[in-house]
């Protein structure tokens, strides 16, 4: 039986693939190993780290500590973030409001 998998389970998919791929051999990730993904795979989000601190600001808002590797969790919550900021600034004019929130 061939499985159709739709293009949400696809991105999800890739989400993870990406992740995984960048993590290595772990299930973590170095602050460089996350900041080549990111400046490969979320262009919008690298330039955010270009700002005077900016990848301090990330890693923050991922709720990071310092010295510590970034879990996929850290990666849901960014990917979380910038999805309401997306639909935010793609659905500005329509009456469609997104409270999505990461519990």
């Amino acid at each position: 039986m061939d499985t159709k998998y739709s293009d949400l389970e696809l991105a999800l998919n890739t989400l993870v693939t990406q992740f995984h791929q960048a993590a290595g051999d772990g299930p973590t990730m170095s602050t460089t190993q996350f900041q080549t993904m990111v400046s490969k795979q979320l262009p919008v989000v690298s330039k955010a780290m270009e700002e005077e601190d900016g990848l301090g600001k990330l890693l923050q808002q991922m709720e990071v500590q310092s010295d510590q590797d970034i879990s996929f969790d850290h990666f849901w919550k960014l990917i979380n973030d910038q999805a309401v900021q997306l639909f935010g600034a793609t659905y500005r004019e329509k009456s469609t409001k997104c409270s999505c929130l990461l519990q």
